[in-house]
């Protein structure tokens, strides 16, 4: 057997522990539809959930209310997994463990993009929203790859981070500008700027579906290519990538998949991180698994999230955003000085 055929069969080799990966994150994602049926202002019994999952004739108040969350929990597992892809996307792009929508200022784009219709165009619906997300995500991500790549060595993992962050403080600063002069933006805009997915119904599940589709397809008709840009630009080049055009590709299915979930759901961060970071240390590097994986744990974390924030601020509820947030800013703490420690 030559090279190229023994290289061909480890390419096609499975992760080691892919398969108790997988059997494990359908068993929990399985629990979380539960959790998330089940728990709110008013938890409900196991035979008030399977009326209102099996028995549409039956008409209490218990099973009412979990059909009115089935609408909320399949719209945050759309939402986690869309954030989980884009954040392995752009993390493979970027040749950067800590690349997430949220570090790379592409949420605060969307966000400005998203207050500036509600201030001067008087938008309101979930298709208004998307475009215009869409539109922020796209520019501010153009323009932080642009800033990033300005001076010596390109567009090096560090020098994102800090043009994102830096984009990030700047679009924020923007958005208070525009919002705290106007009560009735502010009204409407500050909901939606913690994130959140109690906002979640069918019509908004609709309009998402197609974007996510597509931003999902991008990147699993990538990761082949994009495994090899993991090799370095020379090596990607030398095996037929065209590393500029897969970039371009790669990125725009990330962008339109984070865009997409923060017109709908707002600016929920840090769950592209946790969750590609997460299943990359436990079954490798390889985007083909990575990818499918990465949406199957943001799908659980988002939607866990949304769960504790539901029984932490009872009667009310606390937003998942807050909830990502607190879990994720420790985590990225952790990673960034293991990355440092590493390059002592």
């Amino acid at each position: 057997m030559n090279n190229t055929a023994v290289s061909e069969n480890k390419q096609l080799l499975i992760p080691k522990n892919f398969i108790k990966v997988l059997i494990l994150s359908i068993v929990l994602l399985g629990i979380c539809v539960l959790a998330s049926l089940a728990f709110g202002s008013r938890a409900v019994g196991w035979n008030e959930l399977m009326d209102g999952l099996f028995h549409p004739d039956v008409q209490s108040h218990g099973a009412n209310v979990v059909r009115q969350r089935i609408a909320r929990t399949v719209f945050s597992l759309m939402c986690g997994a869309a954030l989980g892809v884009s954040g392995a996307l752009m993390q493979a792009v970027t040749r950067n463990p800590i690349a997430d929508p949220s570090i790379l200022g592409v949420n605060t784009g969307a966000a400005l993009f998203v207050v500036c219709g509600i201030s001067f165009f008087n938008i309101g619906t979930a298709g208004q929203y998307i475009w215009l997300a869409l539109a922020g995500a796209i520019i501010t991500a153009i323009f932080v790859f642009g800033i990033g790549s300005m001076g010596s060595g390109g567009a090096t993992p560090l020098k994102l981070v800090l043009a994102g962050a830096a984009t990030s403080a700047a679009l924020s600063s923007l958005v208070m500008a525009i919002m705290i002069p106007r009560s009735n933006v502010m009204d409407q805009f500050r909901f939606w700027q913690v994130g959140s997915v109690g906002a979640g119904n069918w019509n908004s599940i609709s309009v998402f579906i197609p974007f996510l589709i597509v931003g999902i397809l991008i990147a699993l008709f990538s990761a082949p290519a994009l495994n090899a840009i993991a090799l370095g630009d020379e090596a990607a080049t030398g095996l037929g990538v065209r590393t500029g055009t897969l970039r371009l590709v790669a990125a725009f299915g990330g962008v339109l998949l984070c865009g997409a979930a923060t017109a709908l759901a707002g600016p929920i961060g840090f769950i592209g991180l946790l969750a590609t970071h997460m299943i990359r240390l436990v079954i490798g590097p390889d985007l083909r698994y990575i990818i499918p994986m990465s949406a199957l744990s943001g799908a659980i974390i988002l939607t866990i999230s949304d769960v504790c924030g539901r029984i932490l601020g009872s009667p009310g509820e606390l937003e998942v955003g807050v909830v990502t947030a607190f879990i994720g800013a420790p985590i990225l703490i952790l990673i960034t000085m293991k990355a440092k420690m590493r390059t002592l």
